[in-house]
């Protein structure tokens, strides 16, 4: 186990850690001597200090390079054992071949276990945490210990290039990630929304480039909407990372790649999915040490255009970076296990034909078990487990009666009275009811002609003429008053703008975000409402939009107007 040293020498006075025949020599010197020759040391000490890192760099790509020997060599030895097992016996039953599949892959999973005792042995027993006999615990930690003393690196201090100070768990999960790094494994960082898994990915790479001299590149691949926060996470944690935001036009593309993506010129390119199907004959040029997947869940269908590009690219490692890792679905679990263990998961017709169960407590049972060989390569912790220095969420679910207006429209959507909803409109845009009930119940004013008019004003009428409006309207002055910041939420766009109207109409400043917003001016909306002595009071959001890579953290209440059933 070796701890990330700070740099500081035998004495206090020899800042650059000196060892003590240095110290010793320079005693003897006189002051004379020592301030003639202290420039020329300090030149010498930087350019040993540039070799050195050269030095690194090049024992590192070395070991990197052996690494993948090995491992290549142990597949070749899963390949070949599969295959005489398959010839042996062509009858074997999915679950008796899922037990075969499961001894092989533990040359892989004995790996991450290490890395995984402290982070268990730390971790709080929460009301999530699995039920184990004391015989299997007493068990299971010496497997752990035994992994630990197999040596490997343990940082008990995050890496210096890293601003700001990193949680417990989000250090465990470095350390998790560099031992996955360090035996040549792809993971899963799978931890639920808000506990850091951005930052502990940055620190990943800022180890990499601290400690191993490895300056990339590396490609992290994300939704659109996300890259904006990538960079500026990025920028604010590991600035001594130079990132490259490939997006754009077919000009600023080819300016990026003529000028910024050049080999030796970045060490990170943040890039979405599109422009990686786009840009893939570019982005193919170079061998990258990691491709992160944010949002993997997005690689799910191995047929997909994004899941075919995103494993034509080279790489040293893959990480995929989700909140929704385990899926019931046999052949999406094929698809995650072939992204991270190609070699073994190559055929998704013979995965097929090896699990081909026809009963659904069978199927369950496969999928289980197929979790299980997922698990080593896969992080996830939950909030009530890790910070337990959060006080729980309260959640107020406040039920609200409907206007005149909102009960005559109600009764004649349950009576097919559409002429009278409708005004005239398209009838086939009231076959779905359920849908049509939701949007009585949120505001009348969703259907068309039922807003007084024309002339269209704003005024009391709009909040009067719905339920949840004249609540509103009655809480959000008193946490105005308590200098409480708010987000409100609805999944109707249309929504939003009436939302958008009483806000004028009260004289309360927001920000708004909805999948219409381009990228520029989602970031623009994000950093008006986080900086220091905003005045904006309310940010309006769709809830697919603004649930995906926003970071919101200034707010301390959420509305949510209308809930996802």
């Amino acid at each position: 186990i070796v701890a990330a040293t700070t740099g500081a020498g035998a004495d206090d006075d020899d800042d650059d850690g000196g060892d003590g025949a240095g110290a010793a020599e320079e005693a003897e010197s006189t002051e004379d001597d020592a301030a003639a020759e202290e420039g020329g040391e300090e030149d010498a000490d930087e350019s040993e200090d540039a070799t050195a890192k050269t030095e690194i760099g090049k024992r590192e790509r070395a070991k990197l390079r052996e690494m993948q020997k090995l491992k290549k060599q142990k597949i070749q030895e899963i390949l070949d054992s599969q295959n005489a097992s398959i010839d042996a016996d062509m009858n074997k039953k999915g679950k008796g071949r899922l037990k075969y599949l499961l001894q092989q892959t533990e040359i892989f999973a004995h790996f991450a276990k290490g890395s995984q005792a402290a982070e268990k042995k730390n971790r709080g027993k929460g009301r999530h945490a699995s039920k184990v006999t004391e015989e299997e615990e007493d068990e299971e930690y010496l497997k752990e210990e035994d992994a630990l003393a197999a040596g490997g690196t343990r940082l008990l201090i995050q890496p210096s290039c890293i601003n700001g100070k990193m949680r417990d768990y989000q250090l465990a999960g470095l350390n998790w990630l560099i031992r996955l790094y360090e035996n040549g494994i792809n993971g899963i960082l799978a931890d639920e929304m808000g506990l850091g898994k951005t930052l502990q990915t940055i620190s990943l790479l800022g180890y990499l480039h601290e400690f191993r001299g490895i300056t990339g590149p590396h490609m992290v691949v994300a939704p659109k909407s996300t890259l904006g926060n990538w960079m500026k996470e990025i920028q604010r944690f590991c600035p001594v990372l130079r990132a490259v935001k490939f997006l754009g036009n077919p000009e600023e593309r080819n300016h990026i790649r003529e000028n910024l993506l050049a080999p030796g010129k970045f060490d990170v390119c943040v890039t979405s999915f599109e422009m990686a199907i786009k840009e893939k004959t570019a982005l193919r040029r170079f061998s990258w040490r990691y491709i992160i997947i944010d949002e993997a869940h997005r690689i799910k269908n191995e047929n997909s255009l994004l899941s075919k590009t995103m494993r034509l690219f080279s790489t040293n490692y893959r990480l995929l970076i989700t909140g929704t890792p385990l899926q019931n679905n046999l052949h999406e679990l094929w698809s995650l296990l072939n992204f991270l263990l190609p070699e073994i998961f190559s055929s998704a017709e013979t995965f097929d034909e090896w699990f081909q169960i026809s009963g659904e407590n069978d199927q369950h049972e496969v999928v289980q078990q197929l979790h299980k060989v997922l698990r080593p390569f896969l992080l996830r912790r939950l909030k009530s487990d890790v910070e337990k220095g959060l006080p729980p969420k309260k959640e107020t679910i406040l039920k609200v009666g409907m206007s005149e207006m909102q009960k005559q429209y109600y009764r004649a959507l349950l009576q097919k009275d559409l002429e009278v909803i409708n005004a005239g409109g398209e009838r086939k845009r009231l076959l779905n009811i359920a849908m049509q009930l939701r949007k009585c119940c949120n505001h009348p004013y969703l259907f068309q002609g039922a807003e007084p008019g024309p002339p269209y004003t704003t005024g009391d009428h709009l909040i009067e003429n719905a339920g949840k409006m004249v609540l509103l309207d009655k809480l959000l002055p008193k946490l105005k008053a308590r200098d409480s910041r708010v987000l409100i939420f609805s999944q109707m766009t249309r929504l939003l703008d009436i939302l958008e109207d009483y806000l004028m109409y009260r004289g309360y400043q927001y920000c708004r975000i909805d999948g219409n917003t381009g990228g520029d001016d989602r970031d623009a909306s994000i950093e008006a409402f986080n900086k220091p002595g905003s005045e904006k009071f309310i940010f309006l959001l769709s809830t697919r939009a603004g649930g995906l890579g926003i970071n919101l953290a200034t707010a301390d209440i959420v509305v949510l107007y209308d809930s996802d059933w």
